[in-house]
């Protein structure tokens, strides 16, 4: 997710760049502009904390950008993408702050946080802790990855990349079934 402050320092494209670099693949996104009950609920595991009421203003002061991302070992590899919770922290420990379209990012010298947060609280981006928060967190704004199971299509790695593929996938990323197609449409019978 990229939060209010990602969004209104125009850092959206340079963040998408960063993660399509990393090697994930977008599979959804959506602007939304969270109500103080939707960010409540989404936050819900830190509401005993003294920092809640503050989060839930900072994360309904702006739109935010919801993604779904794949990759192998996506939720460890977005949280060293990202960078420490403090950005203050990720600028002194990931220096190289400025993603430019020709570098090859790497956790240990490139953080989203370096780039575009602020502080603590104001660290432009959210990542889910747990592939079973990820799984939470995704279903919250996208309902048609509820189940666990979601359709999937694109081009095989096999034959040179070069056969449309559709199937279904389980969110820890096993395909559920594949099948190849001409019309790249997808087929929900792999469900059955």
């Amino acid at each position: 997710m990229i939060k209010p402050d990602g969004l209104s320092g125009n850092y959206a494209d340079e963040i998408k760049n960063a993660i399509l670099e990393s090697g994930f693949i977008i599979l959804r996104e959506m602007t939304v502009r969270l109500d103080e009950d939707t960010a409540g609920k989404f936050y819900a595991e830190h509401s005993s904390r003294s920092f809640f009421p503050a989060l839930v203003k900072y994360m309904t002061s702006g739109p935010v950008l919801v993604m779904v991302l794949e990759k192998i070992n996506a939720v460890a590899d977005w949280r060293a993408l990202i960078g420490p919770t403090d950005a203050q922290k990720a600028k002194v420990t990931h220096p190289h702050s400025f993603f430019a379209g020709f570098l090859i990012v790497s956790a240990l010298i490139f953080s989203i946080r370096a780039m575009c947060g602020q502080d603590l609280e104001k660290n432009c981006v959210h990542g889910s802790d747990s592939p079973q928060s990820a799984e939470r967190e995704i279903s919250f704004f996208f309902e048609e990855f509820s189940s666990g199971i979601y359709a999937f299509q694109g081009l095989s790695e096999f034959w040179g990349g070069m056969v449309p593929i559709v199937g279904v996938r389980s969110m820890t990323g096993s395909v559920v079934c594949i099948q190849c197609c001409v019309t790249m449409e997808v087929v929900p019978a792999c469900l059955a």
